[in-house]
């Protein structure tokens, strides 16, 4: 643990709240993908396997039994809420995110650090989580207009790998045997992802003026 990781675990963390806050204050999902929804499940669900298996420490299980929840949480709302599912942009959520897993799976087969069941589902879960992002861009782009909170939810969201790539490259300088190659690159893919969000929401901010992405 280190401060870096702990702003990245924090991001992460308000990034999540902030998306519940939208969906329970409001009772709507509009704006928000439940194809992105269902990958950061799936990928917590993969990476998480160690919850049966190992124990570092209360912060570490704690952490990883929120993620797992809210994410379970937020899919279940959007899919059986009787409220917050009317409001779903279901015609403009039509990104085929089934590729996404399938090639994430393959890729992890192909390409691990352990041939093991366990490393071979942590890959697919840094593999997944790097692309899980394009449904929610995606829909973004087709809807033009941000409303605040999704806004808030996607920056937070980049600004946590922000940090776990400052994690990894303090890790690097002052561990000996650091080697999550497969987490560094897939994070900086991810957080290029997040580049033109980025520049649209600085000048949103910048301007004071309502986040808007090019069609």
């Amino acid at each position: 643990m280190n401060v870096f990781r702990f702003a990245g675990d924090m991001t992460h963390l308000t990034s999540i709240l902030v998306l519940l806050l939208k969906i329970y204050a409001t009772r709507s999902c509009s704006g928000i993908s439940l194809k992105t929804q269902e990958l950061y499940a799936l990928v917590f669900l993969a990476r998480y396997l160690d919850l049966f298996t190992d124990f570092i420490s209360v912060y570490n299980t704690v952490m990883k039994l929120v993620f797992i929840g809210s994410s379970l949480a937020i899919v279940w709302c959007m899919r059986m809420h009787p409220v917050v599912r009317r409001s779903y942009n279901k015609d403009l959520d039509t990104f085929r995110h089934y590729f996404l897993a399938l090639a994430a799976f393959v890729l992890a087969l192909l390409v691990h650090e352990k041939f093991t069941f366990q490393e071979i589902f942590w890959a697919f879960s840094i593999y997944l989580e790097a692309v899980a992002i394009l449904p929610q861009l995606v829909l973004l782009q087709r809807s033009g207009n941000v409303d605040n909170l999704t806004g808030q939810y996607v920056f937070f969201l980049g600004a946590y790998r922000v940090f776990y790539i400052l994690n990894w490259i303090y890790r690097y300088f002052t561990e000996q045997h650091f080697s999550r190659w497969i987490a560094c690159i897939s994070g900086l893919v991810q957080t290029a992802l997040y580049a033109d969000f980025f520049y649209y929401y600085f000048i949103s901010w910048k301007n004071n003026a309502k986040l808007q992405l090019p069609a």
